[in-house]
């Protein structure tokens, strides 16, 4: 049996953690892993067209599948792209590997060509990020690498000069058992106690959920209806705990609606449910407040915490709903359901009203249409900007559709590549790509990659020739808008250049039938929707101190749209209010 090369070493490894596919671009000093890969059939290598997207990819895979994934870059500007990709996966905690191959390592520290220092680069997006320099390393740095990775839900970068990679691995390696899935953690019964303590003691509770109440919907539920609490959500929790939510009074912060703002600000005692919340503005500051977070330093960071306790949101309310004493008293909730339900029919109808001739379309109708349309476990990936907007009012979630965008990073541009991850995890399953016209452009090379590996992905594009949110923060600030336009092409002629189904749509009733051919069509499509730039959203509640930097563009936004189907919802839980 021949003698295993560092390389090879290091695909073994990364297949034993369960790694699928290595999304990337070739490069020479990546040279002697992507041959290890091209001769190992329990791996693939993805060719996506630019790093970024591979990094984005990554970490869309990571959030759908909840396992490592893993992508490449290769030595100086090749994992320089990555960077992007992968502050947006640690941010969202999605557990990614990456390896940033390296030049000969003779000629480190000289100044050679494209020499960079990615151990160190890379730092600051990941929990761990070290070199191998000698092959006696392997495998323990790599197996160290996987473990931060997974264990605390996040990247770990691995730097690879490609002259140590096609070196021998060394003799007997000893092979670590990799962990690849998370604990659960309970905090401690005195931090238990204190909770109840206080929730007993308080007359008016909410409760505010983010993407740590992922996979704890029935527990949320239970605690809910015990202590009659309204729950409000942010944008990472819509997904896991808005859907048969008899309790739902919206969201809350820049993309927010409904009456979850109230709530927070009415209550005697707030709780935080595994969210990292950053728009403290819209946080109280005179109510109690407790936080549960399985990651302790995020605990008191965003607002002045009366407890903090430390667990994950699912093993915490297991221990605590037993303890606390039941509530009576719905009057609180009743309240907050009431104003929800009157918050979203007062603008349901901004985007019925005579929407079939309007021109240029309304890009909430377009939400609307979507949302009823797409499958009920299908994927969106959602661009930055308003498409934020449309998918946090319009898609509505149900337990099995997942809602993934760069919601804590920030990006542009990383709808399409996260739509190409998400395919990859199920070719079967529907993944709708909700992207503007100016991230789309900017990564478009990667619809190419859609064409290649025959990835059925369905690109809607929102088109409105700007990049409309920068527009909003320049108009807030007094500014004339400069540098904002976008002269696009016929996106759909684009789409059909490259070998996929395009349809451009200018007129609302084209819209259904436009959308219904492309998800019928077995491969990757793109309709081009022609949308109102003048279309524009405000959260529910306006402060001073709310209007500043980002808050000060979406703060000042004009109320003009709707909320899709969450005003049935409302109405219904409204409907199941017990009458006097």
């Amino acid at each position: 049996m021949a003698k295993q090369n560092v390389a090879e070493q290091f695909v073994d490894i990364l297949v034993r953690a369960g790694v699928k596919r290595l999304y990337g671009v070739v490069g020479d000093s990546l040279n002697p892993v992507v041959d290890a890969i091209r001769r190992n059939s329990a791996i693939d290598w993805i060719h996506v067209r630019h790093e970024e997207t591979a990094a984005f990819a990554a970490g869309a895979e990571a959030q759908i599948t909840g396992r490592l994934a893993a992508c490449a870059g290769s030595c100086g500007p090749g994992n320089l792209h990555l960077i992007n990709g992968l502050y947006d996966a640690h941010r969202s905690m999605a557990p990614v590997l990456a390896l940033a191959s390296h030049i000969p390592s003779s000629e480190i520290g000289l100044g050679y060509f494209q020499e960079t220092h990615p151990d160190q680069l890379f730092r600051e997006c990941s929990h761990y990020s070290e070199m191998i320099s000698n092959p006696k390393q392997m495998p323990r740095l790599l197996q160290t690498a996987i473990q931060h990775a997974v264990g605390q839900s996040g990247v770990s970068v691995v730097t690879l000069p490609g002259d140590i990679a096609d070196q021998p691995a060394p003799d007997k390696p000893v092979e670590t058992a990799l962990v690849t899935s998370r604990p659960s953690v309970r905090p401690g019964d005195t931090e238990i106690d204190k909770l109840a303590a206080m929730i007993d003691e308080a007359d008016k509770v909410t409760l505010f959920c983010g993407s740590g109440t992922a996979g704890a919907h029935a527990e949320v539920m239970q605690f809910a209806e015990k202590i009659k609490s309204p729950v409000g959500h942010a944008l990472r929790g819509k997904e896991w705990i808005q859907y048969d939510n008899p309790y739902d009074v919206g969201m809350s912060g820049l993309l927010g609606y409904g009456a979850a703002y109230e709530a927070t600000h009415e209550c005697d005692l707030l709780i935080l449910l595994g969210t990292d919340f950053p728009y403290n503005a819209f946080l109280p500051d005179d109510v109690k407040i407790a936080q549960i977070d399985v990651r302790p330093e995020r605990l008191g960071r965003r607002s002045k915490l009366d407890l903090a306790v430390w667990g994950d949101v699912k093993e915490t309310l297991r221990c605590l709903t037993p303890k606390v004493s039941p509530k009576s008293n719905r009057r609180f909730l009743d309240k907050m359901l009431k104003k929800h339900a009157d918050a979203l029919e007062g603008v349901v109808k901004a985007y019925t009203r005579k929407v079939e001739k309007h021109v240029p379309i309304h890009p909430e109708y377009v939400a609307s249409v979507l949302d009823e349309l797409a499958d009920e476990d299908a994927v969106f990936t959602v661009d930055t900007g308003m498409c934020n907007v449309w998918a946090a009012r319009y898609i509505t979630p149900n337990g099995r559709r997942r809602i993934i965008g760069s919601f804590s990073h920030g990006s542009m541009a990383n709808a399409l590549p996260q739509a190409i991850g998400a395919q990859f995890t199920d070719r079967e399953r529907q993944v709708v790509s909700m992207s503007g016209d100016g991230g789309f452009s900017m990564l478009m090379g990667d619809f190419l990659t859609l064409v290649q590996y025959d990835l059925p992905v369905k690109v809607v594009l929102f088109n409105n020739s700007s990049l409309g949110m920068v527009e909003l923060e320049m108009l807030v600030a007094g500014l004339p808008s400069y540098g904002t336009s976008n002269k696009n092409p016929d996106f759909a002629a684009v789409a059909r250049a490259c070998g996929a189904y395009g349809v451009r749509v200018e007129k609302p009733k084209q819209l259904a039938g436009a959308l219904k051919d492309a998800f019928r069509h077995k491969g990757p499509a793109l309709v081009d929707i022609v949308t109102d730039p003048n279309a524009l959203s405000i959260p529910p509640k306006i402060s001073a101190e709310m209007v500043t930097g980002f808050a000060l563009s979406a703060s000042k936004m004009v109320l003009d749209g709707g909320v899709g189907r969450m005003v049935q919802m409302a109405r219904s839980n409204l409907r199941n209010v017990p009458r006097p």
